[in-house]
C-alpha cells in the first residue's frame, strides 16, 4: 500500500494549517505524505504559531503558505479543512474532516498553545487511523 496523502487547509496558510502539517511531519515519521494550502494564502507564516511550534521542537519558519489547487485535493486521501467552508474543492471518494479550531491570526502565545496543543492530539489521533501499528 502507498503512503496515504493529507492535505490540511485553512484560509492563509499561515498558521493552523501550517502547524498541523509540521505536527504530521514530525509524528508520522515519513509515513504519511503531508500538504498544505490556503483558499486565500497568506504573505507569510505567522510568527506566533512559528514561536508554538519551535517550543515543541519542530520548525516551520520555512514553510510558505501555498495557494490551494484542485490537483492537491485530488491528489490527497484526507483533506482536512479548517475554517475555510464553502471555498476548499469537494471530489467524491475523498475523507474530508472539518477541524474547528481558533485562528491563531492576531493571538499572543498564551493563546496560541491551547490551539497548537489541540492540533497535536488530532494529528495524533489521525496517525493511529492512518498507519496500522506494528
Amino acid at each position: 500500500m502507498s503512503k496515504p496523502t493529507v492535505l490540511f487547509v485553512c484560509i492563509h496558510n499561515a498558521g493552523r494549517s501550517q502547524m498541523a502539517a509540521g505536527y504530521l511531519r514530525y509524528l508520522g515519521q515519513g509515513r504519511i505524505e503531508v500538504l498544505s494550502a490556503g483558499s486565500a494564502p497568506g504573505k507569510s507564516i505567522n510568527p506566533v504559531a512559528v514561536q508554538a511550534m519551535a517550543e515543541e521542537g519542530i520548525d516551520i519558519a520555512g514553510e510558505q503558505p501555498k495557494i490551494l489547487t484542485d490537483d492537491a485535493v485530488k491528489t490527497s486521501d484526507v483533506v482536512i479543512t479548517m475554517g475555510c467552508g464553502d471555498t476548499c474543492p469537494f471530489y467524491p471518494g475523498k475523507r474530508y474532516e472539518d477541524w474547528v479550531l481558533d485562528d491563531p491570526a492576531g493571538q499572543g502565545i498564551e493563546s496560541v498553545r491551547p490551539i497548537r496543543d489541540e492540533i497535536r492530539r488530532r494529528v495524533e489521533t489521525l496517525i493511529t487511523e492512518l498507519v496500522p501499528a506494528g
